[in-house]
């Protein structure tokens, strides 16, 4: 058999459609990139530290525990991963709880379940749910306004807190405004439209302007790296829920628009609950998947006492994920009605 070329054998696929992680990676870092901008233009300082210091310790835990001969640091995902947490946080977060909470999003969120491609939840949110556990206070209530006329020359007294320690002067530079959520669940506060749509609101580093995150989700469709159907899905639900409960009591449930421009609503849904790795893989289950997590979204805001459910309703999403592929597992080529 000499003279001719050895023949490589490859387990399936054995087509592919010319994508790569960090390819898919870079352009969900081009989408987010306005959204970082914009953060930093509102809240000054503290946006920039907060996403700064979030990103960082996720990129310096992918490092640490990922093996040297199977580290994933250069494929982008731990960096998408740092500025889709840093996002999730109030911008006047103390930077401790920031970097304790990146830890934990890549070290258990991802390094635990095997690394990239093996996490059942998306990294993020866990992070992020582990300091909305650990520190209530603190992360329902350093908010800032926006537009603050020191933004970019001073820092709020939360952000550089020593850990374990109460900020200096009680942080009330930091408890400046409440949420358009907060003040409507709350206070039956309103909102006004545009606010909510240009981002002009408090909120989490990354929820203010919905309109901006929109245009990102759109662009990460148009180059192929997220499942349209799953926020269309979600937003879907979330409309038309909303519609529901507005039309028979609009003194305590707000209306379609307020519902799906404010929070961390759009965040979630084109950047969180299209997470590849956590969420369905037909697309029967990716409908099914974002169906489930706006109607908890809804259920969430509406009758628990938190202002706000995108996070928990995600994560809950992520959990039955698997379970939606096997009931909607499509039938081979071939197979009767009765072959598995």
């Amino acid at each position: 058999m000499t003279g001719r070329a050895p023949i490589d054998i490859h387990p399936a696929p054995h087509v592919h459609g010319g994508d790569s992680v960090p390819r898919i990676m870079l352009h969900v870092v081009i989408a987010l990139l306005p959204v970082c901008a914009f953060a930093i233009y509102l809240f000054g300082l503290a946006a920039l530290a907060t996403l700064t210091v979030a990103t960082i310790a996720c990129l310096l835990t992918e490092r640490v525990f990922a093996r040297d001969e199977h580290s994933t640091l250069g494929d982008g995902s731990a960096l998408v991963t740092g500025l889709i947490y840093g996002l999730t946080l109030p911008p006047a977060l103390p930077l401790w709880m920031v970097a304790l909470g990146g830890v934990v999003g890549i070290g258990i969120g991802k390094v635990l379940f095997g690394g990239l491609g093996g996490n059942a939840f998306n990294p993020a949110l866990v992070g992020r749910v582990f300091l909305q556990a650990a520190f209530p206070a603190a992360m329902t209530g350093y908010w800032l306004a926006p537009l603050g006329s020191d933004r970019f020359v001073s820092l709020p007294g939360t952000t550089t807190a020593l850990p374990l320690l109460a900020p200096e002067g009680a942080a009330v530079d930091a408890l400046t405004s409440a949420t358009p959520l907060g003040d409507w669940k709350f206070a039956g506060a309103e909102t006004p439209l545009l606010d909510l749509a240009f981002g002009m609101t408090a909120g989490s580093t990354g929820e203010t302007s919905a309109l901006l995150l929109m245009l990102g989700g759109l662009y990460m469709v148009a180059m192929r790296v997220a499942d349209w159907r799953i926020p269309a899905a979600l937003l879907g639900s979330v409309a038309l829920a909303s519609a529901a409960l507005h039309g028979l009591d609009p003194e305590r449930h707000p209306d379609v628009m307020f519902a799906l421009c404010s929070g961390g609503l759009m965040l979630g849904a084109w950047f969180m609950a299209t997470d590849p790795v956590a969420s369905p893989l037909t697309p029967a289950g990716a409908w099914l998947y974002g169906l489930c997590i706006g109607l908890l979204v809804v259920l969430i805001r509406a009758f628990s006492g938190q202002p706000e459910g995108v996070m928990y309703a995600i994560l809950l999403g992520n959990a039955i994920a698997p379970h939606i592929d096997r009931w909607l597992q499509p039938t081979p080529y071939g197979a009767g009605s009765g072959q598995s």
